[in-house]
């Protein structure tokens, strides 16, 4: 029936009226959902800054400062570091484990361990570098204190390298999050060898012929004693300072609930899920030859330049060029990561190839400096890329399996400990060719 005129229209002819567009902020859109800020970034990088410039301190002179210093013999010195490589890497399932098995804190799940491992991996490392007063158990001294030193480091890194998947479900942030803990990571491994050296460089004076050829242990000086304990409280000094940061400036977001919990399986159940997982036996194969073949580019590198070539005088400088290029072209990574995807960045990690085929066609000290800044620019992209994947592996695994959010400890735990285990294989594999070289010239 007709609507009368002046009467009320029919409604089912009634013209529709347009109704307001409501706003669904998606996945690629420019959201403040998931948004990290540009300080809390910063905080939770500088969090990973003490471990850092700690390990590469120790990596460059606690040889040397047990044999001078010390004086300890040289095959108790190999033990000593023998025996921290293993104590660190055994820790690594074990910080897997009892980390899967804590519960939640007022403060988190994650960072109550990053902050209940900082007082005594502090003085772990403080005491590692002090001289007792005795000498007949020296050895034992330091053997113990680097073996905690190592397994606490384990039992930090674990779960603040885990606390990614915590800060935000924004994939995007979570990798700009990792670029700067990278970046923060590789300056204060830069750090920690040059202000530890530049303050104990005075403890080392030239050895004479007539010193040498003393019997016995050759009295140390004070002096070099004090410059290793100021080199040691400053480094000790940076865990609280960097800590405090990372507290106060970084929230652990609440785990989402999922259908089953994660603290409902045994270790052993959930380590064998992660290594039936396909992408991340993919993501840990691919990175450790990856891993494997920068490693052996960079040692070789420096054996070339110091043997085989007239460049010996370079192999600091080198080095050097190495690590600040490798520092300043993380932040240009992760731009190319988050503009051109993370396969189109893997083919970074190729750059260096060419030119060390150059260096060993012309090996001059031009060459030798541009492929040291090659070697550092792809050093920077094979450190980014697993670290930035690893957290997409273990979404697609919650997505797959459903049990629930905490099993992201066991996947970084077994990746640091299979990272591990790659550089000890690699290292005993190309000790006796490196032996040889050395031999020969």
């Amino acid at each position: 029936m007709a609507a009368s005129p002046g009467g009320t229209p029919d409604p089912a002819i009634e013209p529709l009226q347009p109704q307001p567009a409501t706003h669904t902020p998606e996945p690629g859109s420019d959201s403040r959902a998931g948004q990290l800020s540009f300080y809390m970034k910063v905080c939770y990088g500088i969090g990973g800054v003490p471990n850092q410039v700690a390990s590469s301190a120790t990596a460059f002179y606690l040889q040397l400062f047990l044999l001078d210093v010390a004086q300890i013999p040289a095959a108790q010195v190999s033990l000593v570091l023998f025996g921290g490589k293993v104590s660190g890497a055994a820790a690594d399932p074990v910080a897997g484990f009892f980390i899967n098995r804590s519960r939640r804190t007022g403060s988190g799940r994650l960072k109550p361990w990053v902050l209940g491992c900082t007082p005594f991996i502090a003085l772990a490392y403080f005491f590692l570098w002090y001289l007792p007063g005795f000498s007949s158990l020296q050895g034992l001294w330091y053997m113990t204190f680097y073996c905690l030193f190592q397994a606490l480091a384990t039992f930090f890194q674990v779960p603040y390298t885990a606390l990614t998947m915590r800060l935000t479900p924004n994939p995007r942030e979570r990798d700009s999050a990792t670029a700067y803990r990278l970046t923060m990571e590789m300056a204060g491994t830069l750090v920690g060898a040059a202000v530890h050296g530049l303050i104990v460089s005075g403890a080392h004076a030239p050895h004479r012929c007539e010193d040498a050829a003393l019997p016995g242990r050759v009295p140390v000086s004070q002096e070099a004693t004090c410059l290793y304990t100021v080199a040691a409280i400053a480094v000790t000094l940076t865990y609280p300072m960097c800590i405090a940061l990372l507290h106060f400036g970084v929230k652990e977001q609440p785990e989402p609930s999922g259908p089953a919990s994660s603290q409902d399986l045994s270790f052993l159940a959930g380590l064998g899920l992660t290594v039936q997982h396909a992408p991340y036996l993919k993501l840990v194969i691919s990175f450790l030859f990856i891993s494997a073949a920068v490693q052996v580019e960079q040692s070789y590198l420096v054996l070339f330049c110091t043997h085989a070539s007239q460049l010996h005088g370079h192999v600091q400088s080198l080095v050097l060029i190495t690590l600040v290029s490798a520092v300043l072209s993380t932040p240009l990574w992760e731009w190319v990561l988050q503009r051109f995807g993370k396969r189109m960045s893997a083919f970074g990690i190729c750059a260096m190839v060419p030119f060390t085929i150059l260096l060993a066609v012309v090996p001059t000290a031009p060459v030798a400096y541009v492929v040291s800044f090659v070697s550092g620019v792809s050093t920077a992209v094979s450190l980014l890329l697993p670290w930035s994947m690893l957290p997409d592996v273990v979404d697609d695994f919650q997505m797959q399996h459903q049990h629930g959010p905490g099993l992201e400890t066991i996947f970084y735990s077994s990746y640091i400990f299979f990272t591990k285990l790659s550089g000890a294989g690699l290292q005993g594999m190309r000790q006796e060719p490196a032996s040889r070289q050395i031999r020969w010239w």
